[in-house]
């Protein structure tokens, strides 16, 4: 079987892998263009172009495949394409060009979470399971026909780069199971339930921004939903930016949101919320490293009282 395989992030890596170990025809890698990042700004492959490099697979990275892409995928004669974290929209035309057709490796129990950041919403709506999904892709976004589903368990605190590093490999495992089910015919294929179908959007840098107005709850799951990015953080004193990279909840007295409640080595990071208060494990400063937050208040004394609330943060 002639595979061709689309991703870019590191969530589809073991899919490759899998198709590369599974005895797969693998005979091309389609990926999103090299980015520049870093202080240098010097251009970074992706994991999946790199992973292909290795193992000598041409590979293509049209801005937009759908209108520079076709011949490219037109002229390797795939019988199959596989998807997995890909980061553009296929075509009709696109799609009608493998013999099979295109299988998904989605990171959502669908319907449920459609869009490109499912790991990081289930776990900002407080979800405690999630799953991965295999689907034959349609013109829609995430709506084509489900194949097979795993469920996974969320574990309490777990981040969203944590969650991804665990499903990936079981959505390599999946995507092989539903190719040799296809190959032998017996795999299922189930319409999406629309009225089970929910929807969330592309994350955004601004979304970081932690509002004390909210649930403590609600605002823990945010800053792990958000690791590694967009990030949280939140402002104090003259503008300084902190990064809060692990937080849990705890008790407030009655203070009102955005209130420090402890800010000392003893009795670590608490800022007060809509409802309880936010305990900050593990943060960053401006210019610093992560650093747990009782060491980094052991060095740096806060004579601030309250953290900064906005009228407008952007939830998303």
């Amino acid at each position: 079987m002639r595979v061709v395989f689309l991703g870019t992030p590191e969530f589809g890596v073991p899919s490759l892998k899998a198709l590369f170990d599974a005895g797969c025809e693998v005979v091309g890698v389609f990926t999103q263009p090299d980015k520049p990042k870093g202080r240098g700004n010097k251009l970074q492959k992706s994991p999946v172009k790199l992973c292909a490099q290795e193992r000598g697979i041409p590979v293509f990275q049209p801005v937009k495949i759908r209108l520079d892409g076709v011949e490219a995928l037109r002229s390797l004669r795939p019988d199959l394409c596989v998807t997995a974290a890909f980061g553009q929209i296929l075509s009709q035309e696109i799609l009608d060009i493998p013999r099979i057709g295109t299988v998904n490796v989605h990171s959502s129990l669908l319907p449920k979470y459609r869009g490109s950041a499912p790991i990081n919403w289930a776990i900002m709506e407080g979800e405690t399971v999630t799953g991965v999904t295999t689907m034959m892709t349609d013109k829609g976004l995430d709506t084509g026909d489900i194949l097979l589903q795993r469920t996974i368990g969320i574990l309490p605190g777990e981040t969203a780069e944590e969650l991804t590093a665990r499903m990936a490999p079981i959505g390599a495992e999946l995507l092989i199971e539903t190719i040799r089910r296809l190959e032998k015919g017996d795999c299922p294929r189930t319409p999406q339930d629309e009225d089970k179908a929910s929807y969330f959007p592309m994350l955004k840098k601004e979304m970081g921004e932690i509002d004390f107005r909210m649930p403590a709850r609600k605002i823990v799951c945010r800053v792990r939903g958000l690791t590694p990015w967009p990030g949280s953080v939140f402002e104090w004193g003259e503008g300084e930016q902190i990064k809060v990279w692990h937080a849990e909840e705890a008790e407030n007295p009655g203070k009102k949101p955005g209130a420090i409640l402890s800010a000392d080595a003893k009795d670590g990071l608490v800022i007060a919320a809509g409802e309880g208060a936010v305990r900050i494990l593990e943060l960053q400063a401006p210019g610093g490293k992560r650093m747990n937050a009782k060491d980094y208040l052991r060095g740096h004394p806060v004579s601030y009282t309250e953290c900064r609330v906005t009228e407008e943060n952007s939830h998303g």
